[in-house]
């Protein structure tokens, strides 16, 4: 394992070969604080490009409703389309089934063979990615990239297990946003201009979504 503030950004890849970017998510609603570590880290890494792929069904959220998987597609396009390295995918929404990332990265891979992987994740999540589906090919398939917060450690425990080789943690600066909080204000009737890209605020209000969020 290691974190990219001790270390120069990396090379060029060998062979020419392609850096993109995956950084899936359910998006509902995508906000800044998912922007923002797509950037930092399609920086650091020099990613040709970063894809975001929205949950089609997610395994991990059945406990809650979950808007409609075209109106989180639809709010990650408007979110990210000034960006040029900024691509959407609907390779997760478009297949059947809950999702799974090794799905996603089976896919992806197979779409783009001239391509090295690096999937975004929130460090927290790298903890439990030995429960996820097939965890073992998931590291066969991408470079796993581990945003965290300044201040904010995972020691060797946490992450005992996984291949050190395949992970990097990158500091994101800070941005106290989550897509729990913007719902339960567009719920309660607050704004949330700033916290998500004013498209997505426009798009949220007209199609009026989390009334009753709560």
């Amino acid at each position: 394992m290691t974190r990219v503030s001790e270390h120069q950004r990396p090379r060029p890849t060998e062979g020419g070969r392609r850096r993109i970017g995956v950084m899936g998510g359910t998006f509902d609603p995508i906000h800044h604080g998912h922007l923002v570590a797509a950037s930092e880290v399609q920086s650091w890494f020099d990613l040709d490009e970063v894809i975001f792929v929205p949950t089609g069904e997610p395994w991990q959220k059945a406990d809650r409703d979950v808007s409609p998987a075209e109106h989180r597609y639809l709010m990650t396009v408007i979110a990210t389309a000034a960006n040029p390295r900024f691509e959407v995918s609907r390779v997760d929404i478009d297949r059947d089934g809950p999702t799974f990332t090794i799905d996603t990265l089976r896919d992806l891979s197979a779409s783009h063979p001239d391509a090295d992987l690096y999937f975004i994740t929130g460090a927290d999540a790298m903890a439990a990615l030995l429960t996820w589906q097939n965890h073992e090919e998931l590291f066969t398939l991408a470079h796993f990239v581990g945003c965290t917060r300044p201040g904010h450690e995972l020691n060797d425990t946490t992450l005992e297990g996984l291949p050190r080789d395949r992970i990097t943690l990158v500091e994101i600066p800070a941005l106290a946003i989550s897509s729990t909080d913007c719902r339960v204000r567009v719920g309660r009737g607050e704004p949330v201009w700033y916290l998500v890209p004013d498209g997505v605020v426009q798009y949220i209000a007209k199609h009026e979504l989390y009334r009753k969020v709560s």
